[in-house]
């Protein structure tokens, strides 16, 4: 199935309690030596217990077993499943006994027992608690809380191959100041999923730090076949890239992921001058870069997520998204392709969305194309207050890259101040962008609407005018059916392609609240001049009410 020029994925991974049965035994464990010693010994179906807000101190190594998909191994709390939240509600620290964290959403606790089991991990600069060995297979872990004493690189780590692993209602952090650089790193691993699970405290301290970046869910690093994943309904927070895919080295290409429904945040305070701010021990900050980045990716969906707060400052300009097809250290397979971003909501960011094939030094990755963008939300780009660029898009190709091609977006609003797209592509090396599309969409244009990367002359943007840089630099393209709001008097209706509208102001174009373009309703009203003018008939614009059916209680 195809979602524009997007292919969707594939495969999905299969993550209901029903499609993990253990009808086994069960056994109780006490110690983190006994789990160890019980992991070992259990047969195919069983269920390991821990008790319940004890504390297992040490790595767990989760061995191979010859299981099956009617024989999994549950490795999970001994509370009862009346104490956890019932299956696909996402799991919060009140369930560890923690009603509250500074500077995050509050959750009006059900109770305030701990009946989770606490894994830690009690080494430094190391990753652990939990291995999963060469061969581990058919593990489902159900209300545990993961962490670290100290600094850590990967909460959970794959050592090797290993297939089929669920990630259900778990808390995994770090501590409040201290460097943990990922939660999870998925590795050479196969039909995983992360599903009602709270990550936080994921970050790398700047200048002084062990670690330079961090996620609380990485993957598309390492030899072998990758996915199908499945992230789903998790509060994921991370100073570095909330999720990624790619960065490093390998030989494949992660391909059929899903990540739906999720609530990826940076709190504020890790923002420096903020009232209650929160830094390293030394009192740098963290590094800060963006929600979701695509390096080394195939068949994405990226369905129905909010995204809140992000800035530059570091190495990245406080982009919300980002699809950048890279091969650093020696990864000839990598590329991104087929990307489906919809129905999601991204707010408080320096700038949208990075969509730019580029090198690692020398080295081009393979591909970078057929991106569908539609029905997303891009609330408040505030370059100065983010420390961001401040512009919708980046759309850019550098000499050597792949040619990007087959990009698409449509019915989306946003409002950044300093420009609608800054564009770079090096005809004479590359040839235009294929196939852009552009349409049905509520923007402003900003105070530099089309801007140039760079380069002098040989950059195809160069003159920094609308009609003139979407000729030169894009083949095949349409941009049409847009309203964009209040050009300059530089770049008025006459230097844009035909068949857009160019409203004087967000009054005009009657949003039920424009609200100053942060959280707003921007459904249109009855009297709007935009009612069913896009080019497909439909209101120009976001489909609001299939975002917010989409996004409803992700947050």
């Amino acid at each position: 199935m195809f979602d524009g020029p997007a292919e969707l994925p594939r495969e999905y991974v299969k993550s209901a309690l029903k499609d993990s049965p253990a009808t086994g035994g069960v056994w109780t464990v006490h110690s983190v030596q006994d789990l160890n010693e019980s992991l070992a010994k259990s047969s195919c179906g069983d269920t390991i217990q821990l008790q319940s807000g004890a504390v297992f101190s040490g790595n767990i190594v989760l061995p191979a077993k010859n299981c099956d998909d009617a024989h999994w191994i549950i490795l999970r709390t001994s509370g009862p499943d009346s104490a956890l939240p019932p299956e696909h509600t996402r799991v919060t620290p009140c369930y560890a006994g923690v009603t509250s964290l500074p500077g995050r959403l509050e959750w009006n606790c059900p109770s305030t027992a701990n009946v989770l089991a606490k894994i830690e991990f009690s080494g430094s600069g190391g990753s652990g608690p939990l291995l999963f060995s060469p061969g581990a297979n058919h593990y489902r872990l159900i209300g545990l809380e993961i962490t670290s004493l100290a600094n850590a690189y990967n909460l959970a780590e794959f050592l090797g191959p290993a297939d089929h692993v669920i990630f259900d209602r778990v808390w995994m952090h770090g501590t409040a100041q201290g460097e943990a650089a990922r939660g999870i790193l998925l590795g050479q691993s196969r039909y995983v999923a992360v599903v009602d699970s709270y990550f936080s405290d994921f970050h790398c301290v700047a200048k002084t730090g062990s670690c330079g970046d961090s996620q609380a869910i990485a993957g598309g690093i390492g030899d072998g076949p990758m996915g199908p994943y499945e992230i789903v309904n998790n509060f994921l927070e991370a100073s570095g890239e909330n999720i990624m895919f790619g960065g490093g080295g390998g030989t494949a290409t992660p391909q059929d992921i899903e990540v739906r429904h999720n609530h990826m945040f940076k709190p504020s305070i890790w923002m420096k001058g903020q009232s209650g701010y929160v830094g390293g021990k030394d009192g740098n900050p963290f590094i800060v870069k963006n929600f979701f980045e695509l390096k080394n990716a195939q068949r994405v969906l990226l369905e129905g997520n909010i995204m809140d707060n992000t800035w530059g400052g570091f190495s990245q300009a406080g982009f919300g998204i980002v699809l950048t097809p890279r091969n650093p250290g020696g990864c000839e397979p990598c590329k991104v392709t087929d990307v489906t971003i919809r129905e999601d909501y991204i707010r408080h960011v320096g700038a949208g969305l990075q969509i730019a094939n580029a090198l690692s030094g020398s080295r081009a990755a393979i591909d970078g194309q057929r991106y569908s963008i539609h029905d997303i939300v891009i609330d408040d780009i505030d370059g100065p207050k983010y420390s961001g660029s401040g512009e919708l898009a980046q759309i850019s190709v550098n000499p050597g890259a792949p040619l990007l091609q087959n990009v698409k977006i449509d019915h989306i609003t946003a409002f950044p101040a300093h420009g609608l797209f800054v564009i770079g592509d090096f005809v004479a090396s590359s040839g235009p962008i294929n196939n852009f599309i552009f349409t049905n969409s509520i923007v402003t244009a900003g105070v530099n609407p089309v801007w140039s990367t760079g380069g002098g002359p040989a950059n195809c943007a160069f003159h920094d005018d609308p009609r003139t840089t979407f000729q030169s630099c894009f083949a095949a393209s349409t941009v049409a059916g847009n309203a964009i709001l209040d050009p300059p008097p530089a770049y008025g209706p006459g230097n844009w392609p035909a068949n857009n509208y160019f409203p004087k102001s967000a009054r005009a174009v009657k949003f039920a609240n424009y609200n100053g373009g942060n959280g707003g309703d921007y459904r249109l009203q009855l009297s709007s001049p935009y009612k069913n003018k896009g080019t497909d008939g439909k209101d120009i614009g976001v489909d609001v009410d299939a975002i917010r059916a989409a996004t409803a209680g992700a947050e």
